[in-house]
């Protein structure tokens, strides 16, 4: 991906890409200006509580002054490729992996390796390489992270007798008991069409372990494999336990049900959490996705990264370098994991004794972890995510026997994008 020549049209629709005015995007100084002037953020942030947490850490920058363009996650993601193209603003909301190497061997985003120079004693060297594109280079400054795991209320189960399962069969076993007791099972929601990905993953890294899954992401093996198959047949098995007509439901709404008592567990990222009332957070607890292969047991879990980068067309860099440096720092993601428990600081200075005991359990299910995904939408191509596995997943979920058409769909689309 070059860099096209910019116009007045390109302008305004880079802008319109993310619904923000094109009076507003991208504004600040000259091209590579110092750091007077504004700094501008495009940001995923739209729930409630992550906004008002980046809004809170953002008002303790004492650089330049900073405007946040706040757009819905989904469509930011979706449109992420054709605003990076138009005017972006200086400072992107963006993942860690494959998706940050992406736009940074595309051209779309700035070196910030003299920033690293700077926070790098605060990240471990594993951080630091999620942050890395293939030239060696740093492009993305990591802010916080949260495990993927299956979520309950510790209540519930404590009147019912349940216990977390260790194995495949154990958690069959459970959901047939949960239904019995009256329990949807397992809850479930995929309107937005990155959900279920998790379910995938977590499936493939039990059956087929880390390699493979990493490897499937990056089109190296094909989806016709037995392997692959073997991952939607034992979903198939476990959708009968799953909340029903999940293709209309987000995961807000899913999460809610969780909350209300009405489904037993719900298999999702640590940000669950933001929807349940400060009260009750104390009941929300986890466990890590059971084993399936002994080969494998559990050695792996998804654990997205979320951070920053600058675009390549920032209009203010120093001022923008200036802000990576205050989010990277462990005070301003303190601020961060207060006020959303869903997520986990990624500085290694962090104060961890203020997580809340769901926090804290959160970080030691990672630590205790082999292998680290970062989702199947972060670990393979942006394209490929929302083009082909996002409608292929929500096809498997509306008509779970047509497997062997489905993956062989997905392999050939697959052969034409990883050329």
């Amino acid at each position: 991906m070059g860099q096209p020549m910019i116009t007045r049209r390109g302008a305004l629709l880079g802008a319109a890409a993310f619904g923000v005015p094109a009076a507003l995007a991208g504004c600040g100084g000259p091209p590579g200006g110092s750091g007077a002037g504004t700094v501008s953020i495009g940001s995923n942030a739209s729930d409630a509580i992550p906004k008002k947490a980046l809004q809170t850490v953002v008002d303790g920058f004492g650089g330049a002054s900073v405007r946040i363009n706040t757009v819905d996650h989904n469509t930011f993601q979706e449109n992420i490729n054709r605003y990076l193209r138009g005017t972006p603003d200086d400072v992107f909301t963006w993942f860690s992996g494959y998706r940050m190497r992406f736009f940074a061997e595309q051209g779309l985003a700035t070196d910030v390796s003299d920033v690293w120079r700077r926070i790098g004693q605060d990240y471990t060297p594993a951080l630091k390489a999620a942050s890395s594109a293939a030239d060696g280079k740093q492009y993305f400054v990591p802010f916080t992270y949260y495990p993927w795991a299956i979520f309950y209320r510790k209540s519930v189960w404590a009147d019912r007798g349940y216990r977390p399962p260790a194995t495949l069969d154990e958690l069959t076993a459970l959901a047939g008991r949960m239904k019995r007791d009256g329990l949807i099972p397992i809850g479930f929601a995929d309107k937005d069409g990155w959900p279920a990905m998790g379910t995938f993953d977590i499936l493939n890294m039990r059956l087929n372990g880390y390699d493979f899954h990493i490897s499937l992401m990056s089109g190296k093996e094909s989806w016709t494999d037995r392997r692959v198959k073997a991952v939607l047949d034992t979903w198939r098995g476990l959708l009968a336990h799953h909340q029903p007509a999940a293709l209309g439901r987000t995961w807000q709404e899913a999460a809610q049900s969780l909350a209300r008592g009405q489904t037993g567990m719900y298999l999702l990222g640590l940000f669950v959490a933001q929807q349940f009332p400060p009260g009750e957070l104390d009941d929300l607890d986890l466990f890590t996705f059971p084993e399936i292969n002994p080969k494998y047991g559990t050695d792996a879990i998804d654990a997205p990264i979320d951070g920053y980068m600058i675009s390549a067309k920032a209009r203010n860099v120093t001022g923008a370098k200036a802000l990576l440096e205050h989010l990277a720092a462990a005070s301003s993601q303190n601020v961060a994991t207060e006020l959303d428990p869903g997520t986990l600081a990624c500085s290694a200075k962090a104060d961890t004794r203020g997580y809340t005991s769901l926090q804290q359990r959160a970080a030691e299910l990672v630590s205790g972890a082999r292998h680290i995904a970062q989702f199947l939408d972060r670990d393979t191509r942006p394209d490929f995510a929302s083009t082909v596995m996002i409608p292929a997943l929500q096809r498997f979920i509306g008509h779970p026997d047509d497997i062997d058409a489905l993956l062989r769909d997905i392999e050939a689309q697959k052969a034409n994008i990883f050329r």
